[in-house]
């Protein structure tokens, strides 16, 4: 029997909103979804099975913490499809301004013009990418991509840590087509963008338009292609968006943290379409272009450094540039605050603690290519979504070190792994923690057969390993 609680709905609506953020709320929530009290459940009710299938696989976690915030208690959550929370005679069931802006975008297909352009110059350009040997191969790919029309590759996808440059580099290929081709047809944005603007689509039935926007650019960017991972119907979206692009001999460009191999629950298909073009990997910049780094940004800053201190802030932060602007961010302010001269004693003191905060001495890549030598897997089993016991136990070990040795949080551990939710990681390391404490025996198969080695033993030879 269902219980009404107007007020508590309306306080677990806005503990959801808070959680997840108002734009995902505005999304999901917004119009084709009710939530109601049951005596025995809190009930989620979706307007199809795709949105409720969406919702509780992203979002379960903050509408069940939502509801125990509310009543006091924990709740079973229960999900299911109410097709009479979406009219056919509303056409625009959604009224927030996101909506509005997504469907307006939607509306200005290509075929409008052929000087129309899909998106305005972006932040970032090329002539402000410092090149240094670690991105050298990706700056030279991109500079094809700008040069010939039809470039001998497609797509361009990049990949690499955070900050080193991958954002920059493609948002820089799309302001040089736009200088340089007026009539080019080309949007750059994220891959979540990408995925809200179908879910809008879909729930305002404009596929058609979505569709028509999309597969006729000359160039589509996307940033961050690993969000599509474990996304079924976005990767069959995106999948035919691609092909209908390739087939048109038109561009793709994609950046992502992960080779398209090593990016967990992504589909076959769009893994061998992603490694038929161009992989080029991007690591952080050695000391040389980190210096040159922070002399541009500094320069931009209207900050005065000199050689010495230069060379202090490029050595002593080596992880990523977003860091290294950070320190020059926080120089900055010290300066134009205090009216003092940066000096190297100045800047030790100002950025002790942001360099004893950033940069860790021991980084995830590190510690997942030695759990993958151990354990006799592939770093890409490791990413991926496979259960095998001896991947598992190579997987856990791997998010218990980096959790222990890096200030990584559970859900940037587990966009490291393959796009993992963040309770994954958690799991992981309470496993090990349990197995350390109990000091247990712990089984795998390698090439040799299986193995047999206490918790604390293993734990040990891995520390050795990334040492």
């Amino acid at each position: 029997m269902q219980a009404v609680f107007t007020d508590e709905i309306k306080a677990v609506h806005e503990r959801i909103a808070e959680k997840i953020g108002a734009t995902q709320y505005q999304v999901w929530f917004k119009g084709a979804t009710q939530l109601s009290m049951n005596e025995d459940h809190f009930e989620v009710a979706a307007a199809n099975p795709f949105i409720s299938n969406w919702i509780e696989g992203h979002f379960h976690p903050a509408i069940a913490e939502s509801v125990s915030d509310v009543f006091g208690r924990k709740y079973t959550i229960r999900f299911r499809i109410d097709t009479s929370l979406v009219k056919p005679s509303e056409k625009q069931p959604f009224s927030s301004q996101k909506t509005e802006r997504v469907l307006n975008s939607l509306r200005r297909t290509p075929a409008l013009s052929k000087t129309q352009v899909a998106g305005n110059p972006l932040k970032l350009t090329l002539s402000a990418f410092v090149v240094g040997a670690k991105n050298q191969l990706a700056y030279n790919a991109a500079q094809t991509v700008i040069s010939q029309p039809q470039s001998p590759f497609n797509p361009l996808f990049m990949h690499g840590g955070y900050g080193v440059g991958k954002t920059h580099l493609i948002q820089g290929i799309c302001n040089e087509i736009h200088q340089t081709r007026p009539g080019c047809r080309w949007t750059y944005l994220s891959a979540e963008d990408f995925a809200n603007q179908y879910v809008v689509a879909l729930k305002t039935r404009k596929l058609d338009m979505f569709r028509n926007r999309f597969r006729n650019m000359d160039l589509l960017a996307i940033d961050d292609i690993h969000f599509l991972a474990n996304k079924t119907a976005m990767q069959e979206e995106f999948l035919h968006t691609f092909n209908s692009i390739d087939l048109a001999g038109k561009q793709v460009v994609l950046a992502s943290d992960a080779h398209p191999k090593e990016i967990g629950q992504l589909c076959e298909k769009l893994v061998n379409r992603f490694v038929s073009g161009m992989v080029v990997r991007m690591d952080a910049p050695d000391f040389e272009t980190r210096c040159r780094i922070c002399t541009q940004r500094a320069k931009s800053m209207k900050l005065n450094l000199s050689q010495e201190v230069t060379e202090y802030v490029a050595g002593s932060i080596s992880a990523n540039v977003r860091e290294l602007e950070g320190a020059l961010v926080k120089l900055a302010a010290f300066a134009s605050l205090s009216g003092q001269k940066i000096s190297l004693a100045v800047a030790q003191q100002v950025l002790a603690e942001h360099i004893a905060r950033t940069d860790p001495v021991v980084h995830s890549s590190d510690i997942v290519s030695a759990a993958a030598s151990f354990f006799e897997v592939s770093v890409a089993d490791i990413h991926s979504a496979k259960k095998d016991r001896t991947i598992s136990l190579a997987r856990s070990f791997g998010m218990y070190l980096t959790r222990r040795f890096t200030k990584m949080s559970f859900p940037e551990i587990g966009r490291a792994f393959g796009n993992k939710n963040h309770a994954t990681v958690i799991l992981a390391c309470r496993k090990i923690e349990t197995a350390l404490k109990g000091n247990s025996e712990m089984k795998w198969r390698t090439r040799q057969g299986f193995r047999l080695a206490n918790a604390k033993d293993i734990l040990d030879a891995l520390i050795e390993k990334i040492s």
